[in-house]
């Protein structure tokens, strides 16, 4: 019988956390960086299921987290755990209030907190860029470099959406100003 050695799991198990992350993130970047993807079907099959990915990457990342918990036995009283693993505590956190509030029920009571509470999934997207760094420095696995590649792949892809959002609303101010100035051709 081959048993698989607890940090390797746990690794596999973080990596397969990020890639189902990173899928949820995909929709609507794929529909703004590269719109010719629309035509695929392929955002919008994403964004249906995006829910089920998300809590995927959730469970995921909890059997990560658990993993090395017990590996290393933390001592959650001091605070000095807290300060060395903020970048994973603060994603896990995130990741919770995600898969907690992924549910119709919860987008009704919070209507339209629940869009800004799900905006925390971008700050998660920097927390693990840092965190794999800081956690795999010196002992990188053949996964590391693969997923900090991916990560980071896909937060320059987002911010390259922001940066076509924020382009794309400036023309449309800019479209309006100059239509609001043109005369007014008068009926005859």
């Amino acid at each position: 019988m081959v048993t698989m050695d607890t940090p390797l799991l746990a690794n596999i198990l973080g990596f397969l956390a990020l890639l189902a992350y990173i899928v949820t993130l995909l929709p609507t970047i794929l529909r703004i960086v590269f719109p010719g993807t629309k035509g695929t079907g392929i955002p919008k099959i994403l964004l249906k299921h995006r829910r089920s990915i998300g809590l995927l990457a959730f469970f995921f990342a909890l059997g990560h987290g658990f993993l090395l918990v017990q590996k290393r036995n933390f001592d959650f009283l001091d605070p000095e755990t807290y300060v060395i693993y903020i970048q994973g505590v603060g994603t896990f956190a995130i990741f919770t209030f995600l898969a907690i509030t992924s549910n119709d029920w919860s987008v009704k009571k919070l209507q339209k907190n629940w869009k800004n509470l799900h905006k925390l999934t971008y700050f998660a997207m920097f927390l693990l860029i840092w965190h794999i760094w800081d956690k795999m420095s010196g002992h990188w696995t053949y996964l590391t470099p693969i997923g900090l590649f991916i990560i980071t792949g896909i937060t320059v892809l987002f911010l390259m959406r922001i940066w076509i959002e924020n382009r794309d609303k400036q023309q449309k101010k800019q479209d309006k100003l100059t239509n609001a100035k043109l005369p007014q051709k008068s009926a005859e």
